[in-house]
């Protein structure tokens, strides 16, 4: 009988600790998050559905890990990245208070990754298991979408879509056994492009757009979609999406009475809170505010 492969959110009856953060219930495509606190532990891990990248935050530990009857031990803490193939199991041991973000990316997600950035099939690729890798930019990568978790907001798939892309490539071109072609350099989106790109988004302002959703307006992979839009307008899809919400929302909010609650809805944001922090982030004031000055 096949053993079965336990999920994300089953970790804790095997790791019991404290959850510091956990994906948004609406979910994100082939990636999700949660964060522990940890106290002191000796726990047996069963085999995982899902890669795991385990990014450490606060406190110092020796860490101890079995993997396929082998023993590895190093001093961990912030910074620090572990990454653990899937379908494996694993022995953990560790003595200190630790905090940590765990990142799971789904075998068919990270085949989508690799298949469209390079053309090539995830099945002939090894993931090696690693206990301590000295790997900054993995680590900053898996905190921000830790952070994005935590804001919870509609507008922040697209940022998580692109955030996923940049893990797995991350991934696939430092800790697996296998040579991959350097990434293509491509070109930029036309303004033909960019005006489909941009008609297509203000359509669906008050929906959940993805990475995925942009892409496909231009038949790109997500990946070589990101880069190719990036070098044509010079900033990412993710914020092109968030000032496009901004600005209709100040266009609403200038010029009609409609509740600001309504207004956040209109234009994609979560809720009025949401829309009252992002305008805090970029004019300094609340929505509120922004209405009164253009009435005086």
């Amino acid at each position: 009988m096949t053993e079965k492969l336990i999920r994300p959110d089953e970790l804790p009856q095997w790791v019991p600790g404290a959850v510091t953060v956990a994906t948004p219930e609406s979910g994100w495509d082939g990636v999700s998050v949660r964060g522990y606190r940890y106290t002191e532990s000796d726990v047996g891990v069963p085999p995982m559905r899902d890669y795991l990248i385990v990014a450490y935050a606060y406190g110092v530990t020796r860490m101890d890990r079995e993997f396929q009857g082998r023993w590895k031990h190093e001093d961990l803490g912030p910074g620090d990245v572990s990454l653990l193939t899937r379908a494996a199991e694993s022995h953990w041991h560790w003595p200190e208070d630790i905090e940590v973000v765990h990142v799971y990316l789904t075998g068919d997600r990270l085949a989508q990754i690799c298949a469209d950035v390079y053309e090539r099939d995830v099945a002939s690729v090894e993931l090696r298991d690693v206990l301590k890798a000295g790997d900054p930019d993995l680590h900053r990568t898996a905190m921000l979408i830790a952070d994005e978790a935590k804001q919870g907001g509609l507008g922040g798939r697209c940022y998580v879509d692109a955030l996923t892309c940049q893990l797995a490539i991350q991934i696939l071109r430092r800790h697996a056994d296998a040579a991959f072609p350097e990434l293509p350099i491509g070109g930029r989106l036309s303004a033909r492009e960019i005006r489909a790109v941009t008609e297509f988004i203000d359509a669906h302002l008050d929906e959940q757009l993805s990475l995925a959703h942009l892409a496909q307006t231009v038949s790109l992979s997500q990946y070589h979609f990101a880069r190719r839009f990036r070098e044509a307008t010079g900033t990412t899809p993710h914020r092109f999406v968030t000032e496009r919400r901004v600005e209709r929302a100040v266009r609403l909010l200038t010029s009609s009475t409609l509740p600001i609650s309504v207004v956040a809805n209109s234009c994609g944001f979560s809720d009025q809170s949401h829309l009252t922090r992002v305008f805090q982030q970029w004019f300094g004031a609340t929505p509120r505010a922004i209405r009164l000055r253009a009435s005086t």
